[in-house]
């Protein structure tokens, strides 16, 4: 539990009130914009919330808190269910639980117990405000993956929440689409191309990018900055200008349209992942180490796979999962590079999304989302190995 830094105290009605009506004022635009009327829900949760707040603070004995709370947890509850049924249940359910404690969190002046007492208002203002800010960017990002899955689900040909799934009727909901994904000839050969291209392509970056990267950590190597920002470049050009480059290159030497035209395309376009992050864990690594074995009598092949690759090999796989996810989730040069018998999956779903509006989409686009939670929790945990090889503690 951490130490209180600031004694509580009450805080004054004045200042009480106008920020839990505030707060029920935001609540309210949501509820009334459900119901057909904004304005009446910002006025109606400013009031509702202020009311609640004035109750709390001047007529609950301070050992009643909890009990308060929970009311207040069960009439929102009720009143969701009254209004939206299992769904409006749940959300009331979660509004009472914030309100209960947010009015006892402003009115009693806990969210200065654990700030230092000399901070000023507006100092106060800002720590929170940030935070709310960082939570408000977060749920902005979040909010479309969050919307995609239980979509993902619907037993309708659509693209909207059907009456069924927002009252958790099980017949709103069906797995159809991810049959279809999986049976269908389309869907299965898009899948089986970005199987055959993504792994040929992370091995092709993983290995020029980590020779590159060796090379540039050297102190004698001139003009290190202007070439890696030669290497890194398709990481920074947008892509359509990429794709359009290698278009007409690739075209001259005939590879366009063909199976190694899209892995050298990917290839180059995974590179500065793989250059970065192996760059950044050379940082750490001991020189001393390389000379010793070059004392010993080992050559310099011998060093790089017994000495440093063992060390440097989290960002090398680090490197390589980036690298990965980037060919399997790349639309813009494989439409430029490839053909039609090399049609990837996020191509599928472009064409998907474009000519047919076919749900299957939002299952292909799950599956991905589930791929790239998987690798990028990977790449976390070797960040973490890799800071306790050198010596650090993860943050």
């Amino acid at each position: 539990m951490s130490a209180i830094l600031t004694k509580v105290e009450q805080r004054p009605m004045s200042f009480t009130l106008p920020v839990v009506g505030a707060a029920g004022a935001f609540a309210g635009i949501f509820v009334g914009a459900a119901n057909g009327s904004t304005i009446a829900g910002i006025v109606g949760g400013a009031v509702l919330i202020a009311a609640l707040a004035f109750i709390a603070m001047t007529s609950v004995p301070s050992d009643k808190e909890k009990l308060f709370r929970w009311a207040m947890i069960a009439i929102f509850a009720v009143t969701g269910l009254l209004f939206g049924a299992l769904p409006g249940l749940i959300v009331g359910g979660l509004f009472g639980w914030f309100f209960g404690w947010f009015i006892y969190w402003i009115g009693q002046g806990r969210y200065r117990s654990h700030l230092v007492p000399y901070l000023t208002p507006g100092q106060v203002l800002w720590h929170y405000a940030f935070r709310v800010i960082c939570g408000a960017i977060f749920v902005f990002l979040i909010t479309p993956i969050l919307v995609v899955m239980p979509l993902s689900f619907n037993a309708e040909n659509f693209f909207t929440f059907t009456p069924e799934m927002l009252r958790f009727d099980p017949d709103g909901y069906s797995l159809k689409h991810y049959r279809d994904f999986l049976t269908n000839s389309e869907w299965t050969n898009a899948v089986w191309n970005s199987l055959r291209i993504a792994p040929v392509a992370t091995l092709l970056s993983v290995s020029l990018g980590t020779l590159a990267a060796i090379g540039l950590s050297q102190s004698h190597v001139p003009g290190k900055r202007a070439i890696m920002a030669v290497l890194i470049s398709p990481m920074i050009v947008p892509l359509i200008i990429s794709a359009t480059g290698m278009y007409f290159f690739y075209s001259k030497i005939g590879i366009v349209g063909t199976y190694w035209g899209v892995v050298l395309a990917h290839a180059v376009l995974g590179i500065p992942f793989v250059i970065i992050t192996v760059t950044a864990t050379l940082v750490g690594f001991d020189r001393s180490l390389v000379r010793a074995a070059a004392n010993m009598g080992a050559n310099p092949v011998t060093t790089f796979f017994r000495v440093q690759m063992p060390l440097i090999l989290p960002g090398v796989i680090s490197g390589g999962l980036f690298a990965f996810i980037t060919s399997f989730d790349e639309v813009v040069v494989v439409i430029f590079i490839g053909s039609a018998e090399l049609q990837t999956l996020p191509w599928q779903m472009f064409t998907g999304l474009r000519e047919q509006i076919s749900p299957t989409i939002l299952a292909a686009a799950t599956i991905l989302v589930g791929i790239s939670i998987c690798l990028l929790t990977t790449v976390e945990l070797l960040r973490r190995r890799s800071e306790r090889i050198r010596g650090m503690s993860p943050g």
